[in-house]
């Protein structure tokens, strides 16, 4: 018997069911006027978005961030160096770094007869290796969380420095100080005015004074333990004394800024040295300013205002620099 014929028949209708199931898959994975994919009920709107990197990619070069003339001002060079010996002075050093795009610094260092000048700044460059939990700017503000915690100033507010915890019991005169060690221990209230100019005064310089151990205000008198450091080994205050301004958090520089200012405590040969740091952020990228004055001899104490002025101006230049 002769089945070709059937043969022939059945054959074109499985290619016609083929194609119909070919073409029904086909239809399935086609997207709607919408956009949306019909065969993708999630469609993709529920994932995350990673967050956008860091302002800045790439660091300045340190040694040369710094303007020339607010050097010189900074770290005044002695008449008997030659030309060649001020070029290398206030061409810095340059810290070792393992990644030039990521942390670098430079230090300078001036010797006169009045004592030694140290100055440092440095650029950390803050990245975020999981950009879905947290961006470059999160984690550089975390960064200077941690620094403004080590330094025992308050956390960053609306009000800024007058939202310091240490500042309230200065507004109360019965109240003993915090940033005097040697005050009474029973902390009556007859010990207060005693020691209740101690603290600095003014909203503005609240905060700063317990963590770095400093004096605050004009009126306070020399503590008789002077290894404390917590106040110069000056003869007893006098109106002609300068008000110590403390370690605070600062506004106006960049995203955020503190000021730390310590001075070493006095010895008998010793001199005071005064050391202010600012660290401000600006984006994704930390900045670092040290300025350290040294003196050479015993019984002088650095100005708090000079030394903190001098700092707070070079920190701001560099502020500028990085939003050109």
């Amino acid at each position: 018997m002769d089945r070709s014929p059937v043969r022939r028949r059945v054959l074109p209708g499985i290619a016609m069911l083929t194609a119909l199931v070919a073409g029904t898959a086909g239809l399935a994975g086609c997207t709607d006027s919408s956009g949306t994919g019909a065969g993708d009920p999630k469609g993709g709107g529920n994932t995350a978005v990673p967050a956008q990197p860091g302002k800045y990619r790439s660091l300045p070069q340190p040694c040369k961030a710094a303007d020339p003339k607010r050097l010189r001002a900074m770290l005044p060079a002695v008449d008997s160096l030659t030309t060649e010996q001020r070029d290398q002075l206030y061409a810095g050093t340059a810290e070792a770094s393992y990644d030039g795009d990521r942390h670098v610094g430079c230090r300078w260092n001036a010797q006169t007869p009045e004592g030694t000048l140290l100055l440092s700044v440095t650029f950390e460059r803050v990245v975020s290796y999981d950009r879905a939990t947290a961006s470059d700017d999160d984690k550089a503000r975390q960064v200077y969380v941690r620094r403004l915690t080590d330094a025992h100033l308050p956390f960053p507010g609306p009000t800024g420095p007058t939202a310091s915890p240490t500042a309230s019991p200065t507004a109360s005169p019965t109240a003993s100080p915090t940033a005097s060690p040697t005050a009474s221990p029973t902390g009556g209230p007859t010990t207060g005015p005693t020691t209740g100019g101690a603290p600095v005064t003014g909203s503005a310089t609240g905060p700063g004074a317990s963590p770095a151990g400093l004096p605050g205000g004009s009126g306070a008198p020399a503590p008789a333990a002077s290894g404390s450091g917590s106040a110069p080994a000056s003869a007893p205050a006098s109106p002609s004394t300068p008000p110590e301004l403390g370690s605070r958090v600062l506004e106006g520089l960049g995203n955020e800024a503190f000021l730390d200012d310590k001075l070493a405590a006095a010895g008998a040969t010793a001199a005071q040295a005064r050391t202010v740091r600012i660290v401000f952020r600006t984006s994704n990228v930390l900045v670092t300013v040290e300025y350290s004055v040294q003196p050479s001899g015993p019984g002088t104490v650095p100005p708090s205002a000079e030394t903190q002025d001098r700092a707070r101006q070079l920190a701001q230049a560099l502020a500028e620099r990085f939003n050109q």
